[in-house]
């Protein structure tokens, strides 16, 4: 009996040692921090664990705090202003990157302090993620202590919504905005018009939405869908308390076509394949109509940022060489192809956004305009067009990198998947994505390395026509995207990644989303 027992205290010990060093090995943390020690204690936090603030501005990430507790473990915390009990303190320091942070932990005292109110808000993040896992009781959670000391590797870490092609709405447009939240993503990048539909209210221009909102990919004929101002201000007032900052796009001279539909006066024609394509660059009208647009987007959305797009216009500008206005056009500036058309009118619309006092935003097709260099950031995505990259980079745009391959979600994810696209056979696997690294473009040379802002996965919507399609697609590779815009490549091990992100999975399941399994 004797010999029995000691064997089980052999084992309890072992598998407490086991967990311990599983702990120490593998922070809960997604993205990975750049240091975190294991403490060997636990915080008891129940709703008699105060909040206490050093400075008034931190009130906001404070009240985040309360909110998540409460909606994820029914814990009212309360807001105070001293307390002997255990706490949660959330300091602001007088230097230091604003998005960086220290996370102390003991059993008494949970301490985040940063010099700017985002860097306590990432540092609340990883406290969320830690307390995620710990062990819940009624009206208590006991939670492993961490310290942790962290910054981002770049400062744009961006995901895109394609919604002209289907409109999700706004309540899963909050819903992925608070998981960008919890993986510290912190640039939403909104596509609201292209052929299918136009997805955002314009006063001056009702038809926009009542009209180009009409229709989706699959349906062209689907009731009108769109976000009036009232949305969109809640929206940007929600992202804006998670530190995201919307960035709009309203897609120029090509993919026009809802806008079309809309207002046929001001089309440019198109091809058989993609009619009414584009906007008229040879109707001076066009120019004011859409510097309209452009103004009322600009005082919806505070981040100072426009994307005008800019791609695939040869998609169908073919009509432009036979439009007496755009001819007169290229007789008078002296242009001598339908291309020349399109650098004029980019140009003058690039103007139009430097006039809003907002940097202007567009696709790498971009690149050869003579456009601002410190107003424009320049999105390279086509991964086999590495020169545009490069070229770009020497014009001293900054870039934010978004290759097809990795970060197209509409990409499948595996070989076997047939609903979704492929380029050549290649696909976007979850360890694609992870792997992605910013020191392996050969393209990027020390002298230059500061104009890449970040990285970011653009999600289109061809082939996702319902929210738990768009879940498929999006989890876990968000995951995988935090940690390549996060954490420095030397820091970043897919196996410690898989071993973190598997923790992950009870909370897409207790969230109802329906994620793509990749193990």
């Amino acid at each position: 009996m004797r010999l029995k027992t000691k064997y089980i205290v052999l084992l309890i010990s072992g598998f407490l040692l086991l967990n311990t060093t599983i702990a120490q090995q593998y922070c809960p943390v997604i993205p990975l921090p750049q240091k975190a020690e294991f403490q060997k204690s636990s915080f008891f936090l129940n709703q008699y664990t105060p909040v206490l603030i050093s400075d008034e501005r931190l009130k906001g990430v404070a009240h985040y705090l309360q909110k998540e507790l409460l909606r994820n473990y029914d814990i009212p915390l309360v807001l105070q202003s001293t307390s002997a009990k255990p706490s949660i303190r959330l300091n602001l320091t007088k230097e230091g990157n604003k998005e960086a942070y220290t996370l102390q932990m003991n059993n008494k005292v949970i301490t985040i302090s940063a010099s700017g109110t985002a860097g306590v808000f990432y540092g609340v993040i990883s406290f969320l993620q830690i307390l995620s896992q710990g062990k819940i009781e009624t009206g208590a959670i006991a939670a492993s202590c961490w310290n942790i000391t962290d910054e981002p590797a770049y400062s744009w870490r961006g995901f895109m919504l394609d919604e002209s092609r289907y409109f999700f709405g706004k309540e899963k447009v909050k819903s992925i905005l608070d998981w960008m939240a919890f993986y510290k993503l912190n640039r939403f990048h909104w596509h609201l018009t292209d052929e299918p539909g136009w997805r955002i209210e314009i006063k001056k221009y009702p038809m926009l939405a009542l009209v180009g909102g009409i229709g989706n990919h699959a349906d062209p004929f689907a009731p009108a869908k769109f976000y009036t101002q009232e949305d969109i201000k809640e929206i940007v007032s929600y992202a804006a308390e998670r530190h995201i900052v919307i960035i709009p796009e309203i897609d120029m001279p090509g993919h026009a076509t809802a806008a079309n539909h809309a207002y046929p006066e001001f089309s440019g024609g198109g091809s058989e394949k993609y009619p009414d394509f584009t906007f008229n660059p040879g109707y001076e009208k066009t120019y004011s109509y859409l510097t309209n647009i452009l103004r009322e987007t600009n005082a919806l959305f505070p981040g100072g940022m426009l994307h005008l797009g800019g791609d695939e216009v040869s998609f169908g500008s073919e009509k432009w060489l036979t439009n007496e206005n755009i001819k007169r056009l290229m007789k008078t500036n002296n242009l001598h192809s339908a291309k020349d058309v399109e650098k004029y009118f980019m140009e003058r619309m690039a103007d139009s956004v430097y006039q809003l006092n907002a940097k202007l935003l567009a696709w790498d097709e971009v690149t050869d305009l003579d456009l601002s260099a410190t107003k424009t950031i320049i999105f390279w995505w086509r991964q086999e067009k590495p020169q545009q990259l490069k070229t770009a980079l020497q014009k001293k745009y900054d870039v934010v990198l978004c290759p097809r391959l990795p970060f197209y979600f509409d990409f499948v994810q595996d070989s076997s998947h047939t609903m979704g696209r492929k380029w050549n056979g290649k696909f976007s696997s979850l360890e694609d994505v992870y792997d992605f690294k910013v020191s392996g473009l050969p393209e990027i040379q020390p002298q230059n390395a500061k104009q890449i802002l970040g990285i970011q996965a653009n999600l289109w919507t061809e082939t996702i026509h319902t929210e738990q399609r768009l879940d498929t697609m999006l989890f876990p590779r968000i995951a995988a995207l935090s940690e390549a815009a996060w954490t420095v490549d030397s820091k970043r091990n897919f196996e410690s990644f898989r071993q973190r992100l598997v923790s992950h999975f009870a909370l897409y399941e207790k969230a109802g989303i329906l994620y793509y399994k990749p193990f």
